[in-house]
């Protein structure tokens, strides 16, 4: 049992640094990519502010995660050593998926690693007998799967106005474009500030969600009456350890390889971004923020023609969507069987 409980918790760890290597590019790539900030400023501000959003408004997402896919408590009361075995599964799953992801360069969507990895334990649990498929919360899935979908639209639509209304306002009356340009810079870091908040409040979910599982089931002290404050802070840390080690790897992609970005365009994008995460975390939904982002980067390269956007990049970082959760569910499913023979 104590060996169980300590896997988890190093599970988990690694699953917050892979989220923080991999989407430090969703809180702060355009910033990188119009120059406003260096790799190391954005790491600083970015860990400070992720933690904050961690700690400060983490819960509910977690909560979604933790209970939200597979019934935890009825699996939990027969069997709970079933359950923490079926997310250590989930968590290494989804780490060894966005760390092979974040070596290629490629912002995968940390949420759907996780969703995909917790849904192939529940698979599994329902082959084997100790649930049935029907106790699978499939409508509660089909929300966060639909929100994956609507979730970049909505940021490309809304970074596409942002970006419209700024280029009325602003850059058509202005007649020194680069005065204008570095008045967005400040903008810029306080959009920056706002979607590393964001990002932390709703991808945390992703590393401590199925450990919470896991603790409360097991009868860890603390885990009865809600997210206990230890757990959201190793989260948070993990997930800054991760920015400041590895971070930069798909900072590239996100900062320059879609679409040439300026400070209104990055301030654009950021900005449209945090919002519609920080909208989602508030109803307790585990949307993507890089598809987010990308939705967002993309519309504002749009605002510029179809030619600004590199469709290439583009095509490359949608196949690994796609190839996400199919490959995270079955992994973990991998897995969860070979776990069983050590621990159950």
């Amino acid at each position: 049992m104590d060996l169980l409980i300590i896997a988890l918790i190093l599970a988990g760890l690694y699953m917050a640094w892979n989220i923080g290597a991999n989407d430090l590019a969703n809180a702060m790539g355009t910033s990188v990519g119009t120059g406003s900030l260096s790799i190391k400023q954005v790491i600083v501000i970015a860990a400070v502010f992720e933690l904050l959003g961690a700690v400060l408004f983490g819960g509910r997402v977690t909560s979604t995660i933790a209970n939200g896919i597979v019934p935890i408590g009825i699996v939990g009361e027969v069997h709970p050593n079933i359950v923490a075995v079926g997310m250590l599964a989930a968590i290494l799953a989804a780490s060894f998926w966005v760390t092979l992801a974040t070596f290629y360069n490629l912002p995968v969507s940390t949420s759907h690693s996780i969703v995909g990895s917790v849904l192939g334990f529940g698979l599994i649990a329902a082959y084997n007998g100790t649930i049935s498929y029907s106790d699978i919360h499939w409508g509660e899935l089909l929300k966060i799967v639909a929100s994956w979908f609507i979730s970049p639209v909505l940021g490309a639509v809304f970074a596409y106005l942002t970006f419209s209304i700024i280029r009325k306002i602003f850059l058509h009356r202005a007649i020194d474009l680069p005065f204008v340009e570095k008045k967005f810079i400040s903008l810029q870091l306080i959009t920056g500030c706002y979607i590393a908040f964001a990002h932390g409040s709703n991808d945390v979910a992703n590393a401590i969600g199925p450990l919470c599982a896991a603790l409360k089931v097991m009868g860890v002290s603390g885990t009865d009456a809600g997210i206990p404050i230890w757990v959201l802070l190793m989260g948070g840390l993990g997930m800054v350890i991760g920015m400041a080690t590895w971070g930069y790897k798909v900072v590239q992609t996100i900062g320059s390889k879609i679409t040439q970005l300026t400070p209104t365009r990055g301030f654009s994008a950021q900005f449209a971004t945090a919002t519609v995460v920080l909208l989602h975390s508030y109803s307790s939904l585990p949307i993507s923020t890089t598809h987010t982002l990308v939705g967002s980067v993309i519309g504002v390269g749009l605002a510029g023609g179809i030619a600004a956007v590199d469709l290439r990049v583009i095509w490359k970082i949608i196949s690994s969507w796609v190839a996400t959760v199919p490959i995270a569910a079955l992994t973990s499913a991998l897995i969860f069987v070979g776990l069983e023979v050590i621990f159950l």
